[in-house]
C-alpha cells in the first residue's frame, strides 16, 4: 500500500483484535510488571475490541476517511481502556488520530509523525515512566520510523524491527523481567499491533522474531510484586468528564498521594480515563468527584485470581429473530432464539442491530427478520459485523409465519451452511398472508383503497378489500376468504399469528371454517400481540 485509507484502518483494527486474541494467553503468562496479575494481554484485547466496536458503530459518514476512523478507534479505546496497558494503547491510537485529523488517507510521512506523537502521548500518560516497558518499545519504534524514505512499507517495517529489538532488550533494563526470564508483556502486545499494521500494508503475514521466554515461577511473581505496587491492593479506573486542565493536574497530584501507576489521559476533547493502584478506593473516586463527573467505575483486587478472558466467540451458532409483540417474542425465545421485540424498541439504528449481533458472541449468526422494513439498516449492521470477523447470514423472511417455518427446521447439529439453506427453503415455501387496516388512500391491483378499509394481503400484495370501518364480522369473513384463496394452490398446514387487534373469537371462526371447507388442513394458532395488526397467516 502507498497510503492507508479508511478501509485499511478497519482492516488493521480487525487484524489487531484477532491477533491479540490469538496471543492473549501468551502475553498474560509473561505479565510480571508492575503487578504480576497476568492480565496485560486480556486488557489489551478488551481495549482494542472496544476501539473496533466504536469504529463499527460509528455512522457511515464519519468513518469514510482515515482521520475519522482513527478518531473513532481512539475514542473507543479511551472509553473501554482496561488496565495501565489499555490506557497506554488508547494514547497510541490518539497519536495516530491527531496526526491525520481531517485527512482521508495516511501516508508514510504521516505514519512517521503519528508514531512520534503516539510516543509523546503514551509517555505523558504514565506518572513515572520506567525503562524496559512498553514505552521503551514504542520509543524505539518511533525513532526508527524517522530514518529513511517516506515510503509506507519502509516506515512500518523499520518501526516493527526496532520495536522487536527493543523488546528483546527489556530484561536487561528491568531486573524483574530478567529474574522471571521474560520480556515486557505490554511491549509484546505493542509489537503484535505493529506486526498487524505491517501485514496490512505489505500484504505479507510476517511475525517479528521475539526472544524465547521462560514460564513464570512463584519467585518471579514475588519479585514483580515487590518491584511494582507492593503496598497497594487495588486497581481503580473510571471515566471522567466535565473537568478542566487545572482540575486534571490537581487530580494527578491527589492520586499520586494515594498510590502509584497514576494516569489521567484524555481524548483531546472532553473525555478522560483515570487509572491508579491504591488501597483507599473511596478516596480515589472522591478525588475525581472533586474535579469532574466520574462514571463507569471499575475496581480490581490484585490478590484475586484473574479469570482468563474468554475468546470473543463463546459459542458456535445463534439465531436472531426480529419481530413485534410480546407473544411472538416469547414464542421465539422458547425456541432458543435471541429475540428483538421491535414493538418495545422506539427505533433501531444500524448500531443497535450491530450490538445485538455482537452480543450473541456466536461465531455464526442466522438472522430471521419478521419484516422487510428494517432491511437497509440490517444490511449495514451485517456488513459491519462481517467486516469484524463474525459470520452473519440473513434468511429472507418478511412475516412472523415465515420465521416460524424457518425456525421449525433449524437443526444446530447440521453444518451451518446446510442449516441456513434448510431454513431459507422452509421460509420460501411458506405463502404469507395478512389482514391489515389501511392507513391511507391508494390504488391497488384490485381497486381503490380508502383510509380505514380492511385489506387482505397475499405475499405483500393487496388481493382483497373490505370497506371500513372494520368489525369482528367483517374481519372474520375476510380472514376466511383470504385463507381460502391461499389454499387454492394447495397446502397442508395453516399457521396463524394473532395481532393485538384480532377479535377474540377469530381462532374459533377460522377453525370452524376450515373444518367444513378444508378438513384435510391442520390449523395452528399463536398469540403474537403485534400492535396495530390483526392476523398473519402462513400456508405450507
Amino acid at each position: 500500500m502507498q497510503v492507508l485509507d479508511a478501509g485499511a484502518v478497519r482492516q488493521w483494527a480487525d487484524a489487531c483484535v484477532r491477533s491479540l486474541d490469538a496471543n492473549r494467553e501468551a502475553i498474560d503468562r509473561i505479565n510480571v510488571y508492575p503487578v504480576p496479575d497476568g492480565d496485560t494481554g486480556t486488557n489489551l484485547l478488551q481495549t482494542m475490541r472496544s476501539a473496533l466496536d466504536a469504529l463499527l458503530r460509528a455512522p457511515a459518514g464519519t468513518r469514510d476517511e482515515a482521520g475519522t476512523s482513527f478518531a473513532a478507534l481512539a475514542r473507543g479505546a479511551l472509553a473501554g481502556a482496561r488496565g495501565n496497558s489499555g490506557v497506554i494503547l488508547s494514547q497510541v491510537l490518539r497519536g495516530l488520530a491527531e496526526t491525520v485529523q481531517g485527512a482521508s488517507t495516511m501516508t508514510g510521512g504521516a505514519l512517521r509523525l503519528a508514531l512520534h506523537r503516539a510516543d509523546v502521548l503514551a509517555t505523558a500518560a504514565v506518572s513515572k515512566p520506567v525503562a524496559g516497558t512498553v514505552l521503551s518499545v514504542l520509543h524505539a519504534a518511533a525513532e526508527a520510523a524517522g530514518d529513511g524514505p517516506d515510503d509506507l512499507e519502509h516506515v512500518i517495517t523499520s518501526a516493527a524491527k526496532a520495536g522487536a529489538d527493543a523488546l528483546a532488550d527489556t530484561p536487561r533494563q528491568l531486573a524483574v523481567l530478567a529474574k522471571a526470564g521474560v520480556v515486557d508483556a505490554g511491549g509484546r502486545g505493542l509489537l503484535v499491533l505493529l506486526d498487524a499494521l505491517a501485514a496490512v500494508i505489505t500484504g505479507r503475514e510476517e511475525v517479528t522474531e521475539v526472544v524465547p521466554v521462560l514460564p513464570r515461577t512463584p519467585e518471579s511473581l514475588t519479585t514483580g510484586r515487590e518491584a511494582g505496587s507492593a503496598e497497594f491492593e487495588y486497581e481503580v479506573m473510571y471515566l471522567l468528564d466535565g473537568v478542566t486542565e487545572d482540575g486534571v493536574d490537581h487530580l494527578r497530584a491527589a492520586l499520586g498521594g494515594l498510590g502509584d501507576c497514576v494516569s489521567v489521559v484524555g481524548d483531546g476533547v472532553e473525555l478522560w480515563t483515570v487509572h491508579v493502584h491504591c488501597n483507599d478506593i473511596g478516596a480515589a473516586v472522591e478525588a475525581g468527584i472533586g474535579v469532574g463527573r466520574p462514571h463507569r467505575i471499575t475496581v480490581a483486587r490484585f490478590a484475586d485470581q484473574i479469570a482468563a478472558q474468554a475468546s470473543r466467540f463463546v459459542r458456535d451458532r445463534a439465531v436472531v429473530v426480529l419481530v413485534s409483540g410480546q407473544g411472538a417474542a416469547e414464542l421465539f425465545r422458547a425456541e432458543g432464539a435471541v429475540v428483538v421485540d421491535l414493538a418495545a424498541a422506539e427505533s433501531l439504528t444500524p448500531a443497535d442491530l450491530l450490538a445485538v449481533l455482537v452480543s450473541t458472541r456466536a461465531r455464526q449468526v442466522t438472522v430471521l427478520p419478521g419484516t422487510s422494513d428494517l432491511r437497509p439498516h440490517l444490511d449495514e449492521a451485517v456488513a459491519q459485523a462481517v467486516a469484524a470477523g463474525q459470520d452473519v447470514v440473513v434468511v429472507p423472511t418478511a412475516s412472523p409465519v415465515q420465521v416460524l417455518a424457518a425456525i421449525a427446521v433449524h437443526d444446530p447439529s447440521r453444518r451451518p451452511g446446510d442449516d441456513v439453506v434448510a431454513m431459507a427453503e422452509a421460509a420460501a415455501a411458506t405463502r404469507r398472508g395478512e389482514l391489515a387496516v389501511s392507513d391511507r388512500e391508494g390504488i391497488t391491483w384490485v381497486g381503490r383503497v380508502e383510509q380505514g378499509d380492511l385489506l387482505g394481503l397475499l405475499d405483500g400484495e393487496v388481493v382483497l378489500i373490505e370497506p371500513g370501518p372494520a368489525s369482528a364480522d367483517t374481519v372474520g369473513d375476510l380472514a376466511c376468504r383470504l385463507v381460502d384463496r391461499m389454499l387454492g394452490g394447495g397446502g397442508e398446514l395453516v399457521t396463524a399469528v394473532l395481532g393485538a387487534d384480532a377479535p377474540a373469537d377469530l381462532p374459533d371462526l377460522l377453525e370452524g371454517h376450515l373444518r367444513l371447507s378444508h378438513p384435510e388442513v391442520e390449523l395452528t394458532v399463536y398469540p403474537g400481540g403485534q400492535p396495530g395488526s390483526i392476523i398473519f397467516v402462513g400456508v405450507e
